[in-house]
């Protein structure tokens, strides 16, 4: 068991050490050309993951025209069907429960001996931060056989957009436990929505080989042009506002990661049946929401909170 433990360490030493970017860099060029090599890489990616091609919109591989094009690719209509109550909190993603629970002041749990805070998380502003202090928040970890498509747990109006640059750590499950504040070490791009369950916040971190983050309103966030924290508003402009769907798509991964979701004091009660490491699949219902207003444009409180 110590061994073990030992080898943790190495291995989080040599992601320390890894140039993170650069490699992220040569995997966005490899994963878009459009070249022979892709149907081999593909079959291999397949077999090696056991990825089950019968639920994709494109169930042969060879139609791909690059690789990020198959590991992006969409779903049959009606593979994921969503949950009938409308109270429900949809999960975000495929992909696996790495962690879930309450906000304890400010500070999510993310392995044992490890947490971070999230003001971290969401870029730096204790404004932007505030509403989560004590609220509920939910980690999937996307695996590479997963579908890399990240959609609405709820309805909601697109508020802000925040883009944090970072390191690029694996966010393997032995990552989580040897790596202090991974997720809000990582790069990432936090999406701050206005619901009629309160404010939430679904942020898609990065990890080594992600090349790069997409939204459905922006396009490309990441690689990144700076090395400052962005933020843009779309609260300004009417013509300019961003409303989505519970299971609508907002963005993708191009490779896999992780997504989190986080939801303020008292809004949201995750389903008594979830634990760590319990599969998920996008659409399913992961908890159900404590609504503050039919309309997420104007949230007013009542008092039929969750406790």
């Amino acid at each position: 068991m110590q061994d073990a433990r030992w080898w943790e360490r190495i291995k989080g030493w040599l992601f320390h050490a890894l140039p993170h970017h650069l490699v992220s860099r040569i995997t966005f060029r490899l994963t878009r050309l459009d070249t022979p090599l892709k149907h081999p890489v593909i079959r291999l990616v397949i077999r090696a993951f056991k990825v089950d091609m019968s639920e994709a919109a494109e169930p042969d591989p060879r139609r791909y025209a690059t690789f990020n094009t198959f590991f992006t690719r969409a779903l049959k209509p009606g593979a994921r069907p969503l949950p009938s109550a409308a109270e429900a909190i949809a999960s975000p993603a495929d992909g696996a429960i790495s962690q879930l629970g309450e906000i304890d002041t400010g500070r999510i749990f993310q392995a044992k001996g490890q947490s971070f805070s999230v003001l971290e998380l969401l870029g730096g502003s204790a404004g932007r931060a505030a509403p989560f202090k004590h609220g509920k928040f939910c980690t999937i970890y996307l695996s590479p056989r997963d579908y890399h498509r990240v959609h609405m747990p709820i309805d909601g109006r697109l508020r802000e957009m925040v883009h944090v640059p970072g390191r690029l750590f694996s966010v393997s499950q032995y990552a989580t436990r040897v790596i202090p504040r991974l997720f809000a070490r990582n790069e990432r791009m936090a999406a701050i929505f206005d619901t009629a369950a309160g404010p939430m916040a679904v942020v898609m971190v990065g990890a080594v080989n992600v090349s790069a983050i997409e939204t459905v309103w922006a396009g490309l966030v990441t690689p990144p042009a700076g090395k400052g924290v962005r933020s843009i508003d779309y609260t300004r402009d009417a013509a300019a506002a961003v409303r989505l769907e519970r299971g609508e798509e907002m963005g993708r991964f191009n490779m896999g990661s992780t997504a989190i979701v986080l939801f303020g004091d008292r809004r949201v009660a995750w389903d008594a049946g979830l634990r760590v490491d319990m599969p998920v699949k996008m659409g399913e219902a992961i908890g159900r929401a404590a609504f503050v207003s039919r309309r997420a444009d104007h949230a007013v409180s009542q008092e039929n909170a969750i406790a």
